[in-house]
């Protein structure tokens, strides 16, 4: 497979993952957060199994099967569980913005893990950014801090998660070209995420799920868009342009708050798509940085 064919790859898992916040939590408020993703990712796994194949564990490099698969697993536990714990349909997409300072840490961590260089716009870039996640916890008012305070004091648990999980995943982004040997760990690492959540699942003492043909529908089309984008994404990161695939997801936020919106029936103000504005243009300056700072 070419360099081009795998970035083009990689890029159709940045819009089905537009989808997946809006998906999920539909699915995690029929089934709860810990249910809801355990089913999400039992259900992803037999459709990567199906279209992937089953990995063959001993040729994977064994950096990349510990520490990959660590990486992967620990990353979906906090985008589900922030998502499903969420207040409701608003605080999950606000708290997604959060999310989306991955495309911006990556670009960082490219900087100082594979010593890619860049000029001095990675400096704005990474501020706006900062200043657009800023801007949608502020609330209505856009920037407020007294009230982005008081929003996260509120349910604290999604905004930790969100942000945690935003540096797990650039720094998965950032390794794992350089790990995994060229082998694609996606399906097993799904597998082992929900094996994580069925377990977190029946500590927490199980629950009750209704399932329903519409609850069915939506489970499999998160399961879907979630496992084919991760296919997706790995064949990218694994094979194409990981800096060219980081800055085009610089878009990503505003669709994804788009999509999620309409899922969820939740108006977004104007002071909102500001700072989903901001994060998608701070993403975009930081991969200018890069692109602008190669030699030659």
């Amino acid at each position: 497979m070419t360099r081009n064919k795998a970035t083009l790859i990689g890029l159709v898992a940045i819009g089905l993952w537009s989808t997946v916040i809006g998906l999920i939590r539909v699915v995690s408020e029929h089934l709860g957060p810990t249910g809801g993703g355990a089913m999400i990712y039992t259900v992803a796994s037999v459709f990567l199994m199906l279209s992937v194949g089953i990995p063959k564990i001993k040729e994977f490099p064994r950096p990349y099967l510990y520490l990959g698969s660590g990486l992967f697993a620990a990353y979906e536990l906090c985008l589900v569980l922030a998502i499903g714990d969420a207040r409701n349909g608003r605080q999950a997409i606000e708290v997604s913005m959060l999310n989306y300072l991955w495309p911006t840490l990556t670009m960082l961590l490219s900087i100082v893990v594979n010593k890619q260089r860049s000029n001095l716009l990675i400096v704005p870039g990474v501020a706006l950014s900062l200043l657009g996640v800023c801007w949608v916890l502020g609330g209505d008012n856009g920037l407020e801090l007294a009230q982005m305070a008081t929003n996260i004091r509120g349910n604290p648990a999604p905004y930790v998660l969100a942000f945690v999980g935003a540096v797990i995943w650039s720094t998965y982004c950032t390794v794992t070209s350089r790990i995994s040997g060229g082998k694609n760990g996606v399906t097993l690492f799904f597998l082992l995420t929900a094996v994580v959540l069925w377990c977190k699942f029946a500590m927490e003492g199980g629950g009750s799920m209704t399932f329903t043909t519409g609850v069915c529908a939506q489970l499999a089309l998160t399961a879907c868009a979630l496992g084919i984008g991760h296919a997706c994404w790995n064949i990218g990161i694994l094979k194409g342009n990981v800096t060219l695939l980081a800055g085009a997801s610089y878009f990503t936020p505003i669709l994804s708050a788009a999509m999620a919106s309409a899922l969820l029936g939740s108006k977004l103000s104007n002071p909102f798509w500001v700072g989903a504005a901001m994060v998608c243009a701070g993403s975009l300056l930081s991969w200018t940085a890069i692109r602008e700072g190669r030699p030659g």
